[in-house]
Order: C-alpha cells, then sequence, then structure tokens
C-alpha cells in the first residue's frame, strides 16, 4: 500500500503534489507495484495455480482434522427430541447428518481403527509413493473404507459442522445463536472480505483518515494558541503597568472625594454650630414641646364638642342619617326625633333672627323720619 501524505503537505507543494498523483493514478498500483508489468499474465497464472494448491491443501488439512477430532455422542446426546408444539423461534428440528450420526455403543472397532489412521494417512498422501499408497489402501482396515463411510460420514459432517458453527459465530457476534447456521454458506465470502482488496482499502481509508484526524488537531492546537495568546493578551492589559497606573489613579481619585465628603459634613456641622446657638436650640426645643402640647389641647377640645352634638342628637362625622350611622349611634326612633326637634328649633331661631333683623330696620326708619 503506497503511504498517504498529508493534504497540508501537497498543498504547500503543489509540483509534488501532481507528482504523487501521477505516481498513485497512472504508474502504480495500490500495493505499490508498478502497472507497466508485461509479465503479469504468467504471474496471475501462477497465482491462480498457487490457490487451487492451497484449496487443495486447506481442503485436505480440514478433512484430516475433522478425522482425528470426530467423536462419537453418547446415546443421550444422539437421542431426538420428542415432538411436541414449537415455542418460538429458537426451537429447531435435528438436522438429518444427527439424526443418522452413530453413537459410541454402536462404532465399531473397524471404524474406530479408520478414524485412528485416516488423519495420518492424508497428511502423508503427497510424501509417499502411488504404491504405497495403494498397497495401504487395499489393506484392512482401509479396505473396508466403502463399507464403512457411510457410518464415517456422519462423524465427519458432524464435526465440520460445529467448525463451521464456531467460526459463524466468531464472524456474527450479534446474531441469534438459533440463527448461525444461516451464516455458515456467508464465511467464504466474509472470509475474502476480510482478507482482501476491502481490507487493503479499509487500511488506505483509516490512515487517511488518521491523518485528516491529525491535520484536525494541528488546526484545533493552533486555534488554541492563538486563543490563550489573546487571553494572555488580555490579563497583560488589565493587570499591566498602564493598568496598574490607571487602577491607582482611580483609588487616588476615590480617596480624595472622601475627603471632601468628610470636609462637606464638617463645614455643614460648623455652620449649623454657628447659626444656632445653644440658647436658639433651647428656645426652639421649647417651642416644638409647646406645639405638641398645642396639638393634644385642640385634639381633646374636638372630642368634647363631638359629645356635645352627639348629646344634641347630631353626629361630628356629618349631617343627618349618614353622621349617624358612621358614629353608631342615634339609631333609634328617639334620636331621630330629637334631631329633627334641634333642626326645627335652629330654623325657628333663623327666621326670629331675620325677624328682628327687619324689625330694628323698620324702627330706625320711623325714628328718622
Amino acid at each position: 500500500m503506497l503511504p498517504p501524505i498529508d493534504e497540508a503537505v501537497l498543498q504547500q507543494n503543489p509540483d509534488f503534489a501532481a507528482l504523487y498523483k501521477t505516481l498513485t493514478t497512472a504508474v502504480l498500483n495500490d500495493d505499490g507495484s508498478t502497472k507497466a508489468d508485461h509479465s503479469r499474465k504468467e504471474r496471475e497464472a501462477v497465482q491462480k495455480e498457487l490457490q487451487s494448491h492451497r484449496l487443495k491443501s486447506a481442503k485436505q488439512h480440514l478433512l484430516a482434522q475433522a478425522l482425528s477430532s470426530a467423536t462419537p455422542p453418547d446415546a443421550a446426546a444422539a437421542k431426538p427430541p420428542t415432538a411436541g408444539p414449537r415455542r418460538g423461534p429458537r426451537a429447531q428440528l435435528p438436522t438429518p447428518a444427527a439424526a443418522t450420526t452413530p453413537t459410541a455403543a454402536d462404532i465399531s472397532p473397524e471404524l474406530l481403527e479408520l478414524l485412528i489412521l485416516l488423519p495420518q494417512l492424508l497428511e502423508e498422501a503427497n510424501t509417499l509413493p502411488a504404491e504405497s499408497t495403494a498397497l495401504l489402501l487395499s489393506t484392512p482396515p482401509f479396505s473396508s473404507l466403502p463399507d464403512l463411510l457411510p457410518q464415517l460420514a456422519p462423524l465427519v459432517s458432524s464435526t465440520l459442522h460445529s467448525a463451521a458453527l464456531s467460526l459463524a459465530r466468531i464472524a456474527n457476534p450479534t446474531t441469534n445463536p438459533s440463527y448461525l447456521h444461516r451464516s455458515i454458506p456467508a464465511l467464504p465470502s466474509h472470509a475474502a472480505s476480510l482478507s482482501g482488496p476491502a481490507l487493503a482499502s479499509a487500511k488506505s481509508d483509516l490512515t487517511t483518515s488518521r491523518l485528516k484526524t491529525a491535520a484536525a488537531a494541528a488546526d484545533l492546537l493552533s486555534a488554541q494558541t492563538s486563543v490563550l495568546t489573546t487571553l494572555l493578551r488580555s490579563v497583560e492589559a488589565k493587570h499591566g503597568t498602564v493598568a496598574r497606573s490607571l487602577e491607582l489613579r482611580a483609588e487616588d481619585v476615590a480617596l480624595a472625594a472622601q475627603r471632601a465628603e468628610v470636609r462637606a459634613d464638617t463645614a455643614l456641622w460648623t455652620a449649623r454650630r454657628d447659626v444656632y446657638s445653644p440658647a436658639a436650640r433651647s428656645a426652639l426645643r421649647g417651642y416644638a414641646a409647646h406645639l405638641r402640647d398645642s396639638t393634644l389641647r385642640m385634639e381633646e377640645s374636638l372630642r368634647t364638642l363631638e359629645a356635645q352634638l352627639g348629646e344634641y342628637g347630631v353626629s361630628a362625622g356629618g349631617e343627618g342619617e349618614k353622621g349617624r350611622r358612621r358614629d353608631g349611634s342615634g339609631g333609634g326612633g328617639g334620636g331621630e326625633g330629637k334631631e329633627r326637634t334641634m333642626r326645627e328649633m335652629a330654623r325657628v331661631y333663623r327666621e326670629m333672627g331675620k325677624q328682628l333683623e327687619e324689625v330694628r330696620g323698620d324702627l330706625e326708619r320711623l325714628g328718622k323720619a
């Protein structure tokens, strides 16, 4: 894989960026090999042949491992489940291989010997001569392989199925265990995606993302540096020499204002002391006491007059019914009659006064005449 280049380097060096683009797109492949390769077809043919040999060797190895690890199940484990209602998605029917797998009680000595010897034969098959291989296959227990194959195949199939389920569980950790058998056919494509061009592309994308993240982190650190610089400048402006001088001048002005306020208060009290002598202050205190006494006497006289009016049936708060209701007195019929009598007497008194004035005026005119 070609090493990725930081975008900042490409932006700062445009000629190198053009060269890098030409190399990555027209000259070199993603793995660093040249695109102008004349022996590519021969190499691809060799790689295909090597892949076929690898596949054959892998199949042989898997078969040998399955034979060496194949163990017949117990009778209780191999017993199929009883028929009953299906409860939920996890209930499964037994597979045909599990239904026909021989148990440990049913296995024969010939099959047991075949399980022990077959893995070694498969591992040494490529190194043994053809005559030795033919001789071994014609000798028991290998000669009974066609007859024992119906019993051997379920054991190997069950072992391979268990190994495939383990791989499917590792490849799909979030899948429900009841549905893992559905992921077994997709294991080859999943393995190819993990070790093919997709993996190289993912690594390249990851490296590119890391470079972008590093560039973003560098920009962030630069921004933080500028912020800290601005903060330091503001702190220096606030607590520097000029700011300290201004602060001291402000404190000096505040102290001068306080001194001026104290001097003004002192001058005010001095002026009051000069204007108001002790005799004047004593006279003012006596006059204030006299005013308080006069106020008390006026209030007492007012209460006395209100009481006298109440005896005549007239309330001090107002005349008539409103005055009586506010005062709380004169609620009966006698009080109303007394008030009417007093009002009538006042009216007659006013009329008599007017008549007397008229008579005096007539007498004065007669005396002048």
